[in-house]
């Protein structure tokens, strides 16, 4: 499942990861045989069979056009996307089906992209990636290989949707944690975007994505915050907007402290956004709750449990 990509790392700067990475995919591998994924790939193979004529993905994520596939393919097609519910990032243009993601991926790409360094012939790292499509809109950029590191097994099999039909050697998702990940040194560019706040040690994270870049490379981090000074960090309750496993959400000064201290450089933030509801909300690809049951409805200023709501920060550091 995983050899085109070890064949792709084979010659570059991360060879050494076939030291280490084969056993802990084996592993996984062996575990999704009992879940989900299973069923997923059963759906996976009944896709039908297509050579899209169009691939745009400097702009867009759009796949194939409607006359790539005949109309009884382009139903079945419709229908086996349906059990890959629910589509979270996007949003994707396959072969003419609209699949309108919960979020408008494409909104926070474009923020970020004018203020970051060009990725053309870049090796990078999207930690958190979701189903993938900030790495195809970094293949669009002409990045020379992308890999993304994200366990959730849906995702992956969102992300082989697209790669059934993209088929590119350069792009490969791996359903790891970052911990689980080789020191590399070898990348140019690390992402790591809605991730920040899941992590129960927001330092030891900030340094992991530090060992996986090369001396000058760049961080991409992109994360919810509050606002306040450089001391000013929301340790929230059991929930933060209906989530679980958020730890703490630092002002963008008291992340930029964090960056310093654990030793990088030229720090700068570059935009902050309230999350609006145009930005996340339901749709007919993702029919559970979304930011709008997050928040109070007699006050969109708050989450529902009365925490400030969501600011979404780009920060950009070198290491």
């Amino acid at each position: 499942m995983f050899e085109q990509f070890f064949r792709r790392i084979l010659n570059s700067e991360l060879a050494h990861w076939i030291e280490t990475t084969p056993i802990l995919l084996k592993k996984w591998q062996k575990e999704a045989l009992h879940g989900d994924y299973h069923q997923w790939q059963k759906s996976l193979k009944n896709l039908p069979d297509a050579k899209p004529s169009k691939l745009a993905l400097k702009s867009q994520v759009t796949i194939g056009q409607p006359d790539d596939l005949e109309i009884g393919q382009q139903k079945r097609l419709e229908k086996l996307l349906q059990n890959f519910k629910p589509w979270r990032k996007g949003p994707y243009q396959l072969f003419q089906i609209d699949l309108n993601t919960e979020w408008r991926s494409d909104w926070k790409w474009d923020r970020l992209l004018a203020h970051i360094s060009p990725l053309k012939n870049r090796t990078v790292l999207d930690v958190g990636c979701g189903n993938g499509y900030h790495m195809w809109r970094m293949l669009g950029e002409e990045a020379k290989l992308v890999i993304g590191a994200d366990p959730t097994q849906l995702f992956l099999a969102q992300f082989e949707v697209m790669q059934k039909y993209i088929q590119s050697e350069n792009v490969h998702l791996l359903p790891l944690g970052i911990e689980q990940l080789p020191k590399s040194d070898g990348f140019d560019t690390v992402f790591s975007m809605g991730v920040l706040y899941h992590r129960k040690s927001p330092l030891d994270f900030l340094q992991q994505l530090k060992d996986q870049l090369k001396p000058g490379g760049e961080l991409v981090l992109e994360t919810i915050v509050i606002e306040g000074d450089a001391n000013q960090v929301l340790v929230p309750g059991d929930r933060y907007a209906k989530m679980r496993n958020v730890w703490f959400i630092p002002s963008s000064q008291a992340l930029c402290h964090w960056l310093e201290r654990v030793g990088f450089k030229n720090i700068r933030v570059v935009d902050e956004t309230v999350t609006s509801l145009d930005e996340q909300r339901k749709t007919p690809w993702m029919e559970n709750e979304s930011l709008a049951d997050f928040l109070d409805p007699n006050d969109r200023s708050k989450t529902i449990e009365g925490y400030p709501a969501p600011i979404r920060a780009v920060i950009i550091a070198n290491k």
